[in-house]
This record gives C-alpha cells, structure tokens and sequence, in this order.
C-alpha cells in the first residue's frame, strides 16, 4: 500500500514531533484515513522494536483499526484486550478503553513504547486519563500519539493534559481540493426564525435546545422545510439534523405527509432497529433521515448527498461533523449506479452564519472564558502571501479569489478544482495517460492493478479499477474526485517497490510484441509506427484496448 503525499506529510510532522514532545495531537477530517496514517505511525515504532498500543473507545473502531493497520503493516504480530482476550503478546496491541481502563484490567498492563488514542478529543475522560498515567508510571519514556477530526470539545475541557503540541491540520478544505471529498454547497435559508434563534441562550455546553425546539418545530415550519427540500433536493439522499427526538419525529412525519419515504433515529431506539433503519437508508430505501444528534460521529453513508441543519449549534467542531456526514465519495462497488459531485448542505437556523468557514480551530489549553482570538487567515495560491479570511484579492499580486454564486445563491467552487487535478496526476506514483485528443480518458497501469478515468460527456466521470483480474467501477463523480478515487486505488493495490519497478519499465523503448499488437488492433499502422514510442504508453494503449468492452458497460455505452 502506498500512502497519499498528504498522508506522507501528516506522518513525517507526527513523527517529528513525537521525536521532540514525546506526544503529539494530529487533527485530520473525515475521509483523509486516519487510521492509515495512525498504522504508518506505529508501523515505524514497531520497526525499530517498539511496543504499541493503540486504544479506541468503541469495539467497531477496534476491529477497523487492526485491520487497517495489517493492510499497512503486513505480518506484523497483532494482539487484542478486551473483554473476551487479554492478550499483551502482539507488537501492537489494539484495546478498547472501556475494558483497559478498568482498575483491575490495568493492573495486568505491560509496559508500551507509544500509545496511540483513536478520536483523541476522548483523552480527557477519566478512564482515558488511568490508563495514560498507569502507562507512564510503567514506562517513563512513552511516547503518545492523539488523531482526531473533531479536537473542539463541548464541555470546554482543552487536551493540554494529554498534549502540548499539534503536529499537523488536515482540513476540509485541502481534502476537497485534493479530491478526497465531495465539495458542500451551502445554502442559508430563512423561515423567518433567524432572528428569534439569534437571541436562543447558552448552557453550559451549547444552545438550549428545547428553546431551538421551540422556535423551529412548528407545523408550518416544517412544511415549508419539506416544500423547500423538495425544490432543492429532491433527488438525494438526506440526512436531518434536528434539536430533539420529539422534533426529528416530527420532521420525519412532515415529509411522510407529503408522500416522501422518511424515518428517524435516536438514542430511544433499540440497536437492531437503529441499524436497520440506517442499513435500509445505505440501500437507499430511505430519502430523508431525521435525528436529533446521534449521527454526527461514526456514522458514514456514501450516498448521503444532502445535509438539512436544523437545530442551531455553538460549537464549530459540531457543524463539521454534521456537513461532514454528506461529504464522502461513493464507492460503486457498494453503490452501483449512484453519482455523487457535490453535497448540498440546508441551513434552516444560523450555523453557518455564525461559523462561517468549517475549517477545524484546535485548543489544547483549558479555556472556559476564551479570550478574542485572532481572525483566521489564508495564503495567496500565487505568491503564498498570509492574507485575512475575508481578502477578495491579494494586495501583494493581485490574485483574485473567485466566489461565483448561481441562480439559487449556492457558493460553487467546482471551477478552481478543476485545475487541482493536475496537481494531483503529477503528484501521482504512477503515470497518467491520456488516451485521445480530447482528454476524456486517461489510463494508469503498474505490475499489480490499472485504473482509468474517463467520460462520455464531461460532466460525469467514471473511475474504474482492475487488480487481480477483477474490474469494477469505482465511482461516478466530477473529474477530480474520479482522478483522486482512481489514484487512490492504484496506490492501495500496489507497493512501493512495484510502483519504481513500473517507472523503470515504462521509460524502456515499446517491445517488437507490443508494436506487433498495436498493428493487429489497429492502434498504429505499420508504416506510421512511433518509434519513439515507449513501453508505458505502448502498455496503457494495449490495456484500454482489451478492457474497452468493460470500460464502456460500466459506463453504459453501447
């Protein structure tokens, strides 16, 4: 498997700072691989004979992770504790902390190099802080590792117990522009409650949701957010998020009075009636999902492609989680059929108003009356100048930031992504070829896999696969999440060394049996043959050629 240069990046910087702290935070959104990078991490501890132990605070996340970490670390002598194996024996030992934590589960504890915490913004809970103290009593040396999205906690607590350092920010905004998110296109709409919602007090930890409740879950609210979702969304997936059971059920109600199929989720629920519900939204049985919370961390659905903000929250680090909901690519090997570009995300309160942009703050101090802070920046894409937020155009260069708004006032920033792909294929292990003239297939084989991208118009872009004699379709999407799709399953299905031995052999002068096929298929005529040819291109020809059948079901060409 080989990484993505960010996550080479975001590894390096971790790395650097364990070296110099002994603990690091590293803050990363949704979709980058946390996981990935977390394994690579431990990976190079492991190397040089050092014990990991890499905690996460529900079962489902353990599995994930040691498997993950496998697909890293091939071979690598694995072990679990938890509450049916209390196993110390693997070099890395995956844990859940509601078993480790236990007083007399950490009594048993054997000495670990590093400690990796999965979803870091738990660190300052108590059985977090046990088991952190009962490891450095062990081992006065260890070395702590946090990876988290969401670093902004609601109860105020900072991480400066646990963390004095941030190694690395993995933003939104740099994984849509790197293709490995959708891009969100918000949209405020006004009922004419913004101002009452504007004047809704604090508690402790957000808005006082029952007041929100109040405001928003009228009767003639709600038909209006269903007419609205109607005019803006109707096609797509949506998930809801609402201020209270009783409001999700309502909303749900709303949308099924109007013949529209809808269900809600909540705490109330009993397990396996929650995962059906949300297995059937997967399936795509659903199209409105309402909930009052309990879908803003770990749950995904791909073909999410709406995201309705409902209740009003305080906090930046929640709105992320919520837009984050609707922003992950579909992969068509689970989704046949569906095509996602973009997410549209429906403001009917004011989060993104008083938030702004989503990019993710992080506090590792205490902070209960923070001070003001100073206004976030940005670089200059041409002369990478710090400017403010609100910069329209560079002082220093006069680069203009475009912000082009259509017909329904949606920010659209597809546009400047398109020149991001070319970055993404340079940056790229593996060479991209375009197949014709008009740029509309580009083709990328190694020793092990091909992948291509292509489209028949434009506008829809297919990534195909192919690794052990099994194609498949990837996804259908714009042209840059198609490239970044593509790119990203050739780096899984092929290594390192596999990826160098390919880049030798493809600069190599196209072989008699290569020219003699290309003649047979009519790609080149015998006595127009480029002999400049290489064997790489002469590879990407050939490969389009046999697949083509396949390339074009997949894309319902006839």
């Amino acid at each position: 498997m080989i990484l993505r240069p960010r996550q080479e990046i975001f590894v390096k910087n971790c790395l650097d700072a364990l070296k110099s702290h002994n603990n690091t935070l590293g803050v990363a959104n949704t979709g980058f691989g946390k996981t990935i990078v977390l394994s690579a991490i431990a990976g190079h501890h492991i190397k040089k004979k050092r014990k990991t132990l890499i905690l996460a605070h529900r079962d489902e996340l353990t599995s994930q992770n040691a498997e993950k970490f496998l697909r890293v670390n091939p071979g690598t002598p694995v072990s679990f504790f938890d509450s049916t194996r209390k196993d110390w024996t693997g070099q890395a030992v995956f844990s859940m902390i509601q078993t480790l934590g236990q007083p007399k589960n950490l009594e048993s504890m054997q000495p670990v190099d590093l400690l990796v915490i999965d979803e870091a913004h738990h660190a300052p809970s108590n059985s977090y802080r046990r088991t952190i103290e009962k490891a450095k009593a062990i081992n006065p040396r260890l070395k702590i590792l946090g990876v988290t999205a969401t670093p902004e906690r609601s109860d105020s607590r900072g991480l400066a117990d646990t963390f004095n350092n941030v190694a690395d920010i993995v933003t939104i905004g740099e994984m849509i522009r790197d293709g490995f998110l959708v891009p969100p296109r918000g949209m405020v709409i006004d009922l004419g409650t913004q101002e009452a919602l504007s004047r809704v007090k604090k508690t402790a930890n957000d808005y006082d949701q029952a007041e929100v409740e109040a405001i928003q879950n009228t009767t003639i609210n709600n038909i209006m957010i269903v007419d609205k979702w109607r005019e803006l969304a109707r096609d797509r997936r949506t998930v809801a998020f609402c201020s209270t059971v009783q409001h999700s059920l309502d909303v749900r109600d709303a949308f099924r009075d109007a013949g529209i199929i809808a269900e809600t989720v909540h705490g109330g629920l009993p397990k396996k009636e929650r995962a059906a519900i949300l297995a059937a939204f997967d399936r795509g049985e659903i199209n409105v999902l309402t909930n009052p919370m309990i879908l803003t961390e770990g749950w995904d659905s791909q073909i999410c492609s709406c995201v309705m903000l409902l209740r009003t929250s305080s906090h930046k680090s929640t709105v992320i989680q919520m837009v984050g909901r609707g922003l992950r690519t579909v992969d068509n090997s689970l989704h046949p059929g569906w095509i996602k570009k973009d997410c549209i995300v429906l403001d009917f309160g004011i989060s993104l108003l008083t938030h702004g942009n989503l990019e993710t703050e992080v506090k590792l101090r205490h902070d209960k009356n923070p001070k003001d802070k100073e206004p976030q920046k940005k670089k200059c894409p041409d002369c990478s100048a710090e400017l403010p937020l609100n910069a329209k155009e560079c002082p220093l260069c006069g680069y203009s930031f475009r912000i082009e708004v259509d017909e329904n006032g949606f920010y659209d920033e597809l546009e400047e992504l398109r020149l991001i792909e070319i970055d993404l294929i340079n940056k790229s292990p593996f060479h991209w070829y375009n197949l014709f003239e008009s740029g509309r297939a580009m083709i990328a084989a190694g020793l092990n896999a091909w992948a291509c991208v292509c489209s028949p118009d434009d506008e829809n872009w297919y990534a195909i696969g192919s690794f052990d004699r099994q194609t498949s379709l990837l996804t259908v999407s714009n042209k840059l999440n198609a490239v970044s799709v593509a790119d990203d399953f050739m780096r899984k299905n092929e290594s390192s060394a596999s990826s160098k031995k390919a880049a030798s052999w493809r600069k190599l002068q196209a072989t008699d049996k290569q020219k003699e096929n290309l003649v047979k298929l009519q790609i080149f005529a015998a006595d127009v043959f480029n002999p400049l040819l290489d064997r790489g291109e002469a590879m990407a020809k050939l490969t389009f050629c046999f697949y083509r059948h396949k390339i074009e079901h997949f894309m319902g060409v006839r």
